[in-house]
């Protein structure tokens, strides 16, 4: 958070309160973004010493939460935000649809697979947070695809977690229906081979690297960064594909500070901000950028496509169907 010549009891307040304090730059940019506070706080200072004449003033919590907090603004009259960095694109397109958005056609998008951005612009992928299948390395497999984790072997022995908390899960669940190769089906088949649904990422991860269960269903960057530090885990991007959340970046429609929200917007999707991405020790979605240690190269990445609009339209039915399925 900026540093301002007002008491540390006043400045909380005003940020709680959500009102602008005087900036010292020539220029301000106020980010609500649900990136963990380490990660924030890299990303805001990389900007700044980009754009020394750019203060910035973020606010930092869960998806979930920060939206409950946005949509209250919102429903008063209150547009606070100037640019949004939050984790998934469906959360966005609803921001979109909804008419809470703006667009900005970036001269960086130019980098990007068509598939990764809004094609107006109204918000851009940053990373890709991609779901696949974590295995401790006690365990009798090592499973290389999603169709086997329905076969008896597995029977009672692996882990997910729930789309009723996790937008990644929901993505995933959404992005495994639309495959193929997989469809509408594959769910009951997990549900028949007993498999266990938990609320979060972190708690599947917990429970293969204790060996509770030997087999889960996660996000790369958690066993991916684990590994490395000796955890017993191993990741595998599955031979159909894998899922992806893409933390997406965009304007507010009610900007107040829309030249440094484009700045931002700019920086985030350049060499520079897909540097940090990596360093961050997650896949760029920029494709020359290379990925941190323990990832493939880029191209040796399948992502399932996901109709994003679809999938929103979908949301209220994969939730309901997953609940009857697994339970709440």
């Amino acid at each position: 958070m900026s540093k301002h010549p007002v008491s540390a009891a006043l400045s909380a307040a005003v940020v709680l309160a959500g009102l602008a304090l005087p900036a010292f730059g020539d220029e301000k940019l106020v980010l609500y973004t649900s990136q963990p506070n380490s990660d924030a706080q890299q990303t805001v200072d990389a900007f700044q010493a980009a754009h020394p004449e750019i203060e910035v003033e973020w606010v930092r919590d869960g998806t979930t939460q920060l939206m409950t907090r946005l949509r209250s603004e919102l429903s008063a009259g209150v547009s606070n935000p100037d640019v949004l960095l939050i984790a998934d694109s469906m959360t966005l397109e609803s921001l979109k649809q909804g008419g809470h958005l703006q667009p900005y056609l970036s001269p960086e998008r130019e980098a990007y697979a068509a598939e990764l951005y809004d094609p107006e612009g109204y918000y851009y992928g940053t990373k890709l947070i991609t779901t696949g299948i974590v295995y401790n390395t006690g365990a009798e497999r090592q499973p290389q695809s999603w169709q086997e984790l329905t076969q008896p072997e597995y029977a009672g022995q692996v882990t997910m977690p729930s789309p009723l908390y996790s937008g990644a899960a929901l993505i995933h669940m959404a992005s495994i229906e639309a495959n193929p190769e997989l469809g509408e089906g594959y769910y009951e088949a997990l549900h028949a081979n007993r498999v266990e649904a938990q609320g979060g990422n972190g708690g599947v991860f917990n429970a293969v690297a204790a060996g509770t269960k030997p087999y889960g269903i996660v996000v790369d960057f958690l066993p991916i960064r684990e590994a490395a530090k000796g955890s017993p885990v191993e990741f595998v991007f599955p031979e159909e594909g894998v899922s992806a959340v893409t933390e997406p970046v965009a304007i507010m429609q009610g900007a107040r500070n829309l030249d440094a929200a484009q700045k931002f917007v700019d920086f985030v999707l350049s060499r520079e901000g897909q540097e940090l991405v990596s360093e961050q020790g997650y896949l760029p979605a920029h494709p020359e950028v290379a990925p941190p240690a323990g990832f493939p190269a880029r191209d040796g990445i399948a992502l399932m496509p996901l109709d994003v609009e679809g999938a929103l339209a979908r949301e209220a039915e994969l939730k309901q169907r997953f609940g009857d399925l697994f339970g709440s």
